[in-house]
């Protein structure tokens, strides 16, 4: 048997032994960024209809990367921000919160609070606007706490900058792509696969988050939709520099900004044992998680994992969907040789 028909194998049983008790269904694509390794959908969309390559899921917290992110890599890019610009350089906000700065947001270093029940007193632009007046309750650059606020922030910075929503600037660097089927909370659609009950209702084109959901759907925080295809264009566009020049891509997920209690890159998660990332990577790697079951993980090489769930339609633990992530990337990051790394 050769190397990719056993490996396919163990990854097919990996995802298989979660279907009906993690998650209804997923779809998973191995790539480099010129090709396709592996891609195959599994299960159904919500035990009656099966899922196809094509299905589109809820990002979650992968939004954080793919599109708060690459909108900030594009501004640094072009010279609209730089790294240590404060947050009272674009948005009008009281002290200490005034500076924090970029670095501090993306690496989750800004001493924000991890999340905010505002969404149950406000909607839309008024519960924008209260959020960026929460102030941090940690000193700014002491400690990593990974906080939804800190990319609200930041999406309400791409804002100011391009005056123009977040959707649609985002949009202006996905459809050059052909990322047709990745949109911020597209409504009802067949082929979108459901997440979680809110009042009543089973959620489906419609973000999960809460803070996503009551801010209209369009947030810097979450609120994404995607498939695999699309996420391997995007994946395979941003590694060859094609979204923006390859030093900013090596700038934002090769820097490690290290706190008391961890290390990030900026936008994007660094590995560490224990996580969903697995054993096999090293800090030079870079993905995302999301809460609704959806990851994305590079190798320092240019070998990616992109592993979509909608595991909110089952209530189970966080853990029990760690441990398939950490298996199925040990699996493949493996048995799959490097090659010469990205940035070297």
């Amino acid at each position: 048997m050769r190397l990719s028909e056993k490996l396919f194998r163990c990854v097919d049983r990996i995802v298989e032994e979660g279907l009906n008790r993690i998650y209804p269904g997923a779809t998973l694509l191995i790539g480099w960024p010129d090709e396709i390794v592996y891609e195959k959908a599994y299960g159904t969309l919500d035990f009656e209809r099966k899922t196809n390559i094509d299905t589109v899921y809820d990002l979650a917290s992968v939004t954080k990367v793919v599109a708060t992110t690459t909108a900030v890599m594009k501004l640094f890019s072009e010279g609209y921000l730089h790294l240590h610009d404060t947050v009272g350089r674009f948005l009008k906000v009281e002290k200490p919160k005034a500076d924090i700065t970029i670095l501090q947001l993306l690496s989750h270093t800004s001493g924000m609070q991890p999340y905010s029940e505002l969404w149950k007193c406000f909607k839309e632009r008024e519960l924008l606007e209260e959020i960026l007046k929460i102030q941090p309750v940690e000193e700014p650059g002491r400690k990593i706490v990974y906080s939804c606020l800190n990319f609200i922030t930041l999406m309400a910075i791409v804002e100011r900058i391009t005056s123009q929503r977040f959707d649609q600037f985002i949009y202006t660097i996905f459809e050059p792509l052909g990322m047709k089927n990745t949109k911020f909370s597209p409504g009802y659609a067949e082929n979108i696969a459901p997440t979680s009950e809110r009042d009543g209702k089973r959620l489906v084109g419609l973000a999960d988050d809460e803070l996503a959901y009551y801010l209209g759907g369009v947030s810097g925080n979450a609120g994404l939709f995607s498939n695999v295809r699309d996420l391997f264009t995007f994946m395979s566009s941003l590694l060859k520099g094609k979204i923006v020049p390859k030093p900013v891509v090596k700038l934002f997920t090769q820097t490690i900004v290290g706190a008391s209690n961890g290390k990030r890159h900026l936008g994007w998660m660094c590995p560490a044992g224990g996580t969903s990332s697995g054993d096999m990577l090293t800090e030079k790697a870079f993905g995302h998680s999301g809460f609704t079951g959806t990851t994305i993980w590079c190798r320092q090489d240019g070998l990616f994992v992109i592993f979509l769930t909608n595991k909110g339609f089952i209530k189970r633990h966080e853990e029990e969907i760690m441990r398939v992530r950490a298996l199925l990337h040990n699996t493949v990051f493996s048995n799959i040789d490097e090659r010469k790394e990205l940035f070297d």
